[in-house]
């Protein structure tokens, strides 16, 4: 009874806030999804980012092993689905980087926080740079056939990256009055982004259902399996364990809708994949989470 109110603790608060989004948009208000995704992405996420690094209590060592391990497992997911799609002759473009790259950052570093607090986070948003640079190189490669190594150095999720490690490793802290400010700035973050998920979530127009139940149990398996054999290969284990595996078995990211719409793939099954992968998160996070904690 206890492990299920924990659970239930962990996982009603991502929920929740998922369906104000969804609640929102089917009351008919406005709700600018560009706008907000690219306040969070460039802003709140990164001093987000930061922030949790430069606080964090966890060895540096420890996140640079889980950076590893996040690094070692996409490659392996990838080339798990690559032979999949090859198999069953699925079109590349559209399937490949959504299968890889789940929602680490709507629903994985939620979950991260809720869970194992600050440290779980530190741990989380290392896995989601590591899934961030991936999606903006091999991902958008993948499907318009050329990645941009310039675009995401520009990327201020990378810099905040780079620079919180560096504030770890050197345990520097910036001045109080601005720590409190970028503090106040990347709280804005996980709230915004299970809203905007709600929200996306409801304006979708999901197609080839069935396909995508198939591929989003396969995903979700492939992913599972890659997190707990990979992390303890590295010899994870708690909470970094449970955070990489966590992370690695977010459902289908709305970004990959986007780049979908955006460079010609067919997003209509992308966005099934989104919406039946979200879903089936709702009974496997839970079961998941009861097994990890």
């Amino acid at each position: 009874m206890n492990l299920f109110v924990t659970v239930l603790e962990i996982v009603a608060p991502v929920l929740l806030l998922a369906a104000i989004g969804f609640s929102w948009v089917k009351l008919g208000f406005e709700y600018r999804v560009e706008f907000v995704t690219r306040l969070a992405m460039t802003l709140s996420v990164p001093c987000l980012i930061f922030t949790s690094l430069m606080q964090t209590e966890v060895d540096p060592v420890a996140l640079t092993t889980v950076s590893i391990a996040a690094t070692v497992a996409y490659v392996a997911i990838a080339v798990v689905f690559y032979a999949i799609i090859l198999l069953f002759r699925l079109d590349v473009r559209t399937y490949l980087a959504p299968l890889v790259f789940g929602n680490t950052g709507n629903i994985g570093m939620p979950l991260a926080l809720f869970a194992f607090g600050q440290d779980g986070l530190g741990y989380a948003v290392v896995v989601f740079a590591v899934m961030a640079i991936g999606s903006f190189t091999f991902g958008i490669w993948v499907v318009t056939g050329g990645g941009s190594l310039t675009k995401v150095i520009k990327e201020p999720i990378v810099a905040a990256t780079i620079l919180g490690g560096i504030f770890l490793s050197q345990g520097w802290q910036t001045p109080r009055v601005l720590t409190n400010t970028l503090e106040l700035i990347g709280q804005i973050a996980i709230p915004i982004m299970l809203i905007t998920l709600g929200v996306a979530v409801a304006r979708l127009h999901p197609g080839r259902l069935g396909r995508a139940l198939i591929l989003s149990l396969a995903k979700a398996a492939v992913c599972v399996a890659a997190g707990l054999g990979i992390g303890m290969a590295f010899g994870l284990n708690g909470m970094a364990l449970a955070v990489l595996t966590v992370q690695l078995a977010t459902p289908v990211a709305v970004t990959s809708y986007m780049l979908a719409v955006k460079y010609g793939a067919d997003d209509d099954a992308v966005a099934g994949l989104v919406v039946v992968s979200t879903l089936l998160s709702v009974g496997l996070v839970p079961l998941l989470l009861a097994f990890l904690i």
